[in-house]
């Protein structure tokens, strides 16, 4: 709960009314990994009991907030500030999607500047002055239908958007557990003992559709990763299979399918 070393953006709620909605947002900055918080003018003062109770745990960053009266005095020592404006009319700065926003702010930050949000209230948004005071705009590419978000869910796109910016984790990932995914060796013979049992109970007995079936098996554990666990889980039905097969009596299990020269002269 720490902020790292060097400059991170600071998040800046202007005239928030709510103090449930400044804990709530500071959770979301927390999830974030985003740890500056400075509140201007809030509507009912600071500190505010019921802030940390919808913190869930994210009291040091409640904790650390600094209250400031004006925007003008909250960024002050900001080099670069960003501000968020569902509708931008009648202004000329830059505007941004909350990735771009993302992105821009870690370059900033790489730069040792340091970088502020600012989100408005609750139920008017930012207003002209407010925006006055930043350099570049940020709006959500949402439903334009509805766009409503409250202050917590504003501040966890933000927060999310620069979290993955950095983010190592690979977008696709199988959970094995304690196993691994087979190599095809594995797979290709548990196959031919698969098709082998299908021949032998006369599974695949049709000669014209013999081929399209085992190509669909094929198609089918091909397609996916199958674990080296599934695999042997796989093997033990067919042994089960197999023996309750030969517990009840086929006398032609092991005869050549019908359509080769040997069955067909038996």
């Amino acid at each position: 709960m720490a902020p790292p070393p060097g400059e991170s953006p600071v998040v800046v709620l202007v005239r928030p009314q709510l103090a449930d909605n400044i804990g709530a947002a500071a959770r979301a900055m927390a999830n974030g990994g985003l740890f500056h918080l400075r509140l201007v003018a809030p509507r009912d003062g600071w500190p505010q009991d019921r802030a940390w109770r919808t913190a869930s745990g994210a009291d040091r960053i409640l904790d650390a907030a600094t209250v400031h009266a004006t925007v003008a005095e909250a960024v002050a020592d900001c080099h670069r500030v960003l501000a968020t404006c569902p509708r931008p009319r009648h202004i000329v700065k830059p505007v941004l999607t909350a990735r771009a926003a993302a992105g821009e702010l870690r370059a900033i930050n790489a730069r040792s500047l340091r970088a502020a949000v600012l989100f408005g209230p609750e139920r008017s948004g930012l207003d002209n002055d407010d925006i006055a005071c930043a350099d570049t705009l940020v709006r959500y590419p949402l439903n334009p239908a509805h766009m409503s978000l409250n202050l917590a869910q504003a501040v966890m796109i933000l927060a999310y958007e620069w979290w993955t910016v950095a983010e190592t984790a690979p977008p696709r990932l199988l959970a094995t557990h304690e196993t691994r995914v087979a190599a095809k060796g594995e797979l290709e013979g548990f196959l031919e003992r698969l098709v082998a049992e299908l021949d032998a109970s006369g599974f695949l007995d049709h000669e014209k559709k013999r081929a399209g079936m085992v190509r669909n098996l094929r198609h089918w554990f091909q397609r996916g990763e199958v674990t080296e666990q599934e695999l042997r889980t796989l093997h033990g039905v067919v042994t089960e299979l197999s023996r309750g097969r030969m517990r009840r009596g086929r006398p032609e299990h092991d005869a050549p399918p019908p359509w080769t020269e040997e069955g067909a002269g038996r």
